[in-house]
This record gives structure tokens, C-alpha cells and sequence, in this order.
């Protein structure tokens, strides 16, 4: 691993949809929630309405799959006036229960580019969501291997950035964050002092968008993780 006291020695990585597929399997599940109760609301106006419970609750219930499915039933509750069948309810309950069935898919090139780093630097998954289910997708992915620690954790702030690199690495002076969320990967590890790599994936939550700090100096972004490699060797 590099000793210069500037160098680079430790890459955090996001896990849900910048190692693996994960929101497409949300929107299907949205989709499928708008169409039980066609007969109250509008498609779109269901999804606003699920969004704004998503953000309400994200403090109470964190990210994940139990946040996301008990925003789904309290939101069929109000556009229903009370007046939802338990019927739905009961479908809502598994189609959120399905979102933890569906196979891990490691996206295009983030097995190779571990391998490459792997032994050269620390590597750190760093993740936010449902403890179980997260742990579930890095056993599935078959990329654990690749990491010297893994950290799931409630939310994504400076100070988290500021403790992890610490623990883990020689501080986020000498780390870089990689991820497809500016919100949650990429501005708070700059802030933080760590470099930030956006690697913006098709499908992103709307909770996760941020501005881009296209002028910090420690911003960069790529198209693909097959394009970190390159970035790597530049910072050194």
C-alpha cells in the first residue's frame, strides 16, 4: 500500500447502485404500489405523495427496505382517508418483503476494478440502509472478499466520513469516497477533506441529488467504474 504521507491509501465504496443494482428494483415495487390503488389517485400523484412520506420518515425509520414499505402503507392510508382494504395493505407488505428476494446484479466493471485495487489500498464498503439486507447483497455479490471493512451505517455525513477514514485508513486527507450519490457519497467526503469520485448511475433517488461541486478540486467524475483506475494512478 503507498506510505507517502500525501499519497492516496484508502477508497471508500458505495454498495446499492454503484457496485450492484438496487433502485430499479424500487421502481418496480413503486409501480406495483401505484396500481393497487389506481382507484383513489393518479400514478404520479401517488409517487409524490410516497416520496413525501419517504422523506418524513427517514429520520424515524432510516434508509431501506422498512422505511420504504411502512411510507408505502401510511401513505395508502391517507389517499384512502382510512378507508384502504386490508387486502391491500396485506399486498403492499409483500411486495416490500420481495424487495428482499431480488438477485444481486454486481454492475459493469466493479468486479474487475476491485480486483485491481484489492491489496494495493484499503478498501472500505461504506453503506447506508437495513442492516440484514445490506449485509445479504455483500454475500450475494461475491465482492466482500475484496475489502479490509465493511461499515453500514445510519446516514452519510462529514462527521461519518471524518470517523471511518480515521478508523480504518490514515484519515480523509489520504482517502477517496466513491459513489453514485452526490448527496450522500460525494459532497460530505469532500467537505470532509477525502476525494470524491461520481460515478452517476441511471436511476438515482431524487432524496440523493445534490449540486455538483464541479469546483472543488477534489471532485471528479466518471462515466463507469472502469474508468477509476486511471483517476487512481493520477492522484496517486
Amino acid at each position: 500500500m503507498p506510505t507517502g504521507t500525501d499519497s492516496l491509501s484508502t477508497i471508500g465504496f458505495d454498495a446499492d447502485d454503484t457496485l450492484w443494482q438496487n433502485e430499479q428494483f424500487y421502481r418496480l415495487t413503486e409501480k406495483r404500489f401505484t396500481g393497487l390503488l389506481a382507484d383513489y389517485a393518479e400514478a404520479e400523484d401517488l409517487t409524490n405523495r410516497l416520496l413525501e412520506a419517504e422523506k418524513k420518515n427517514l429520520k424515524a425509520y432510516g434508509f431501506g427496505i422498512k422505511g420504504f414499505t411502512l411510507s408505502m402503507i401510511e401513505t395508502a392510508i391517507e389517499v384512502t382517508e382510512g378507508r384502504v382494504p386490508s387486502t391491500v395493505i396485506h399486498q403492499i407488505v409483500d411486495a416490500g418483503r420481495d424487495l428482499l428476494s431480488h438477485p444481486v446484479e454486481p454492475l459493469p466493471h466493479a468486479r474487475a476494478t476491485l480486483e485491481q485495487l484489492s491489496g494495493k489500498y484499503r478498501l472500505v464498503l461504506i453503506t447506508k440502509g437495513d442492516l440484514f439486507d445490506q449485509e445479504r447483497k455483500l454475500a450475494q455479490s461475491g465482492l466482500g472478499e475484496h475489502f479490509n471493512a465493511v461499515e453500514i451505517v445510519s446516514d452519510k455525513s462529514v462527521a461519518t466520513y471524518e470517523r471511518l477514514f480515521a478508523r480504518h485508513g490514515d484519515g480523509p486527507q489520504r482517502a477517496m469516497m466513491v459513489g453514485n450519490s452526490l448527496k450522500s457519497d460525494i459532497v460530505p467526503a469532500i467537505k470532509a477533506g477525502c476525494w470524491g469520485v461520481y460515478v452517476p448511475h441511471r436511476l438515482t433517488w431524487a432524496v440523493e441529488h445534490d449540486e455538483v461541486p464541479d469546483r472543488e478540486a477534489r471532485y471528479r467524475h466518471i462515466a463507469h467504474l472502469g474508468e477509476l483506475l486511471e483517476i487512481v494512478r493520477q492522484i496517486g
